[in-house]
């Protein structure tokens, strides 16, 4: 059973939502002189006498948001968001990305001022080998990977790299606005991420997607105290994991960070156009006494008062 301040709690939202649905009905015609005395007959799911519990309500809830979900085309690819902006605890967001075969887990930056995805390789040059974050830092091998293969300088993805006449690899040079900086090299493995289906809250899926193999990092990259494997571009250009998942038909080129709340940052990201519709119903597909602290989603601030009261 829940806590009695949270079955209060329902028990006052549920009568709420019946007598604002009642009002709707009639307001728009659908009650009164437009339907006359019993030509509509309402059937009770639960019957009068029969004692329901809670849990067993907010089961059926989930179910039939579950299938509301199967309205809408393309996956939502959701991922874990750990820090916080305030320049005094972590000073930025970052997220787990799994990537290869057998996957590893690696923390990677969140930067919407870049578009590749890259992480720190095993023969990496001037790499912080511990962090102040604690976390653990991991390095990408493509030789421990059975899906990874390097990206060849003729590879149409090359596009937009750089090619070294020795090696016939796809390399990278990236400098960001705080003077620091990373070279490396273009693989293609895969990466994992939980996609929101119709039935089921999440499934575990994964595609083929470019990144980069860092070999050498200068600048702020290289100081141990906010050590990280690599950094997540949300940028707009094709070798972004955005516009990747999207040219695959795994989600729309979109994304969003759905804030925790408590103040200190954290959530999730997700790829994939969320609609306030969908985030009413993740939101009810979950615990409805954690709702406030696991799913906060980008919504105007009216549309989120009026969830934190009905729900």
């Amino acid at each position: 059973m829940l806590p009695g301040n949270c079955m209060k709690l329902l028990m006052m939202v549920m009568a709420a939502a019946a007598a604002i649905a009642i009002v709707a009905a009639e307001e728009d015609g659908r009650i009164g002189a437009s339907f006359p005395a019993g030509v509509l007959r309402l059937e009770r799911v639960f019957p009068v006498n029969h004692s329901v519990e809670l849990e067993e309500l907010i089961a059926r809830d989930r179910a039939r948001h579950a299938r509301m979900l199967q309205n809408f085309a393309g996956g939502i690819g959701n991922f874990p968001v750990i820090g916080s902006s305030d320049p005094f605890l972590v000073g930025f967001y970052y997220t787990k990305v799994k990537l290869g075969s057998p996957p590893r887990e690696y923390n990677v930056q969140i930067d919407t001022g870049s578009d590749i995805l890259w992480v720190t390789c095993g023969s990496c040059n001037n790499c912080p080998q511990t962090s102040g974050l604690g976390v653990e830092l991991n390095f990408y091998d493509t030789a421990s990977s059975s899906t990874a293969s390097l990206i060849s300088c003729s590879d149409r993805r090359c596009a937009s790299g750089e090619c070294s006449s020795k090696t016939n690899q796809c390399a990278y040079t990236f400098h960001y606005g705080d003077n620091s900086g990373t070279t490396g090299y273009y693989v293609s493995d895969l990466i994992y991420f939980d996609t929101v289906l119709g039935t089921s809250l999440t499934a575990n899926s994964s595609s083929p997607i470019v990144f980069g193999c860092s070999t050498s990092q200068s600048g702020g990259l290289t100081k141990m105290d906010r050590a990280i494997d690599g950094i997540f571009g949300l940028g707009q250009q094709d070798l972004s994991v955005i516009s990747q998942l999207s040219s695959h038909g795994i989600s729309p080129k979109v994304f969003s960070h759905c804030l925790k709340g408590d103040g200190n940052g954290g959530g999730i990201l997700v790829l994939g156009f969320i609609t306030l519709y969908i985030c009413r119903a993740l939101l009810l597909m979950g615990k409805f006494y954690l709702l406030i602290q696991e799913f906060l989603c980008p919504l105007m601030i009216e549309e989120l008062l009026l969830i934190l009261v009905l729900l």
